[in-house]
């Protein structure tokens, strides 16, 4: 079974200074499939291109591109992106600060302190697959023109 993804696949959710009601923050999200491809000297080399055809156990990035527009700098800026229902979530991107993840939507933290509950009350320990969101406070103000990428890596179900 192949799926098309679009880029409207991913709902972004965002919370900020009072300067975000002015729209200032804008934000995309893409979801991009590894390509392995044989390099020249016999290596395979791998990049990621868009996700636009993709079957259950492709590894996927989902790459959340942010970038303040606005003429000041917005300070306290939370990111917020929901793990599609199609997605497992695996672990952070190379190169991305460690999100804190949900699996209820509602209590954050790493991954090590969340637990589920399971259907005969009792809970246990939460595992990648229970992963419904990701989030990131930047620890920086985004300043004027500027923006920067977050991404977390995951596999289609």
């Amino acid at each position: 079974m192949t799926l098309r993804l679009l880029g409207a696949a991913v709902a972004v959710a965002a919370i900020a200074a009072p300067a975000l009601a002015a729209g200032p923050l804008t934000m995309t999200t893409r979801m991009m499939v590894e390509k392995r491809s044989a390099a020249a000297d016999g290596t395979t080399r791998t990049t990621l291109v868009p996700a636009v055809r993709v079957a259950p156990g492709d590894r996927i990035t989902v790459v959340l591109a942010y970038r303040n527009t606005g003429p000041a700098p917005i300070g306290n800026v939370v990111l917020a992106n929901p793990v599609p229902r199609n997605v497992a979530y695996r672990a952070v991107a190379p190169g991305t600060p460690a999100p804190d993840v949900s699996v209820d939507g509602k209590t954050y933290g790493s991954l090590a302190d969340l637990r589920v509950r399971t259907p005969d009350g009792a809970t246990r320990a939460a595992g990648a697959d229970d992963v419904t969101h990701v989030r990131w406070r930047l620890s920086s103000p985004i300043a004027a023109g500027q923006g920067g990428e977050l991404a977390f890596q995951a596999v289609l179900k």
